[in-house]
């Protein structure tokens, strides 16, 4: 089946190029401890191995940054880095990688009174000099709050776009265009939505799709697949990642499970006819990655997933987020929240903090929470 692309400019990351005149790139996550090196260099390899064109490692603090410059050293891949809340640290990784992730919502929480322009100013500045590629990635839980102040809380994607643009327009303003663009979410309607209105305001700029703390497999191929058929299927979308809750030794599932999508959609093979029904049941879980603190958080998701399946046809979100960087955002919209510390579970109702629980008492408070709204719509 041929599918006409949107005409999106290239940009080299690394030793691939993206862009509607490359073939679409499978992008995966290593979930071991960075500071891990022989750890994380073996699943960046695997991931490399499997058909990843970039593999992404966690660096929050220096110790991050020094043990990158070996796994650099011993790695194949190209690399990238997600800077999180921390801009400064563009200086120390942006030798050791091909690619700069930054988001535009989390260059508030590092010094506060520096204008966001000069930090995107400085992240430009080191991708110039070590010759990187820099990824604008906007995300649902973490949205600019200048942005989200300015339209109404049940818009969630006028700030994501909104804040995407204005951060093209100032990057490129640099005389810098090495860059693509993402915009996540957790509900792939949503993603699907935000990223049809990017292509339209600006159709030169490749495109990263991802569904957000898609969770485990097969829903979580399934929201995703929904998203890429109608965006890939249009022609939208240069470089992809399946965002799953697996064990550390199945990472590699990921590119298997981008590499499918990929190649159904371009063989004829759509499976949209699978519909997230709206009125059932959604379990989100993010991706485990290097920040889990505790790694019996997927075994709690998985149990989640068993202990929730008698309420399958109630229309209740329950969130199961692994850390704290996006836990606490990225359940509020969810009905019932856990994001998973070292030792406790932060249980949460929408955005009202319900306490901190043992990893062996939650999932009977959660269910108790779980009837308590199931009994209060019923009585509506």
């Amino acid at each position: 089946m041929e599918i006409k692309r949107q005409p999106t400019r290239s940009v080299s990351i690394g030793g691939i190029h993206v862009g509607s005149a490359h073939p679409i790139a499978v992008q995966s996550m290593t979930a071991t401890k960075t500071t891990n090196i022989d750890a994380t260099v073996a699943q960046a390899e695997a991931l490399h191995q499997r058909g990843a064109g970039v593999v992404r490692i966690a660096v929050d603090s220096v110790k991050d940054a020094e043990a990158l410059a070996e796994i650099r050293k011993q790695t194949r891949a190209n690399l990238a880095v997600d800077l999180q809340e921390n801009f400064r640290l563009a200086e120390v990784v942006a030798p050791h990688v091909d690619k700069i992730r930054y988001n535009p919502g989390h260059l508030y929480h590092h010094q506060k009174d520096k204008p966001w322009h000069d930090k995107v100013r400085f992240v430009i500045a080191q991708a110039v000099e070590n010759n990187c590629a820099i990824r604008i990635g906007v995300n649902c839980g973490s949205v600019d709050p200048a942005k989200k102040e300015k339209y109404d809380a049940t818009d969630s994607i006028t700030p994501m776009l909104e804040s995407a643009i204005e951060h093209c327009e100032f990057v490129e303003s640099l005389n810098f265009e090495r860059f693509v663009v993402s915009l996540k979410d957790s509900d792939p309607a949503k993603v699907i939505e935000v990223n049809r209105r990017f292509a339209e305001l600006r159709p030169d700029i490749p495109l990263h799709l991802g569904v957000t703390e898609a969770g485990m497999p097969p829903e979580g191929i399934i929201k995703t697949r929904i998203a890429f058929e109608q965006l890939i299927g249009h022609g939208i979308g240069d470089t992809v990642r399946v965002s799953l809750t697996l064990p550390n030794d199945r990472k590699p599932e990921e590119i298997d499970a981008g590499l499918g999508i990929i190649d159904d959609i371009h063989s004829g093979r759509f499976r949209s006819v699978v519909k997230l029904n709206e009125k059932a049941l959604n379990i989100i879980s993010c991706p485990s990655c290097s920040r889990v603190e505790n790694e019996a958080f997927i075994e709690l998701a998985e149990s989640v997933k068993e202990m929730t399946a008698y309420a399958k046809d109630h229309a209740i979100t329950i969130a199961v987020m692994g850390c704290r960087v996006n836990g606490p955002g990225e359940t509020d919209d969810a009905d019932l929240g856990l994001w998973c510390g070292p030792a406790k579970v932060n249980l949460k109702r929408g955005t009202e903090a319900l306490g901190a629980f043992g990893y062996d008492e939650i999932l009977p408070i959660l269910k108790q929470e779980l009837d308590q709204i199931i009994a209060s719509r019923g009585a509506e």
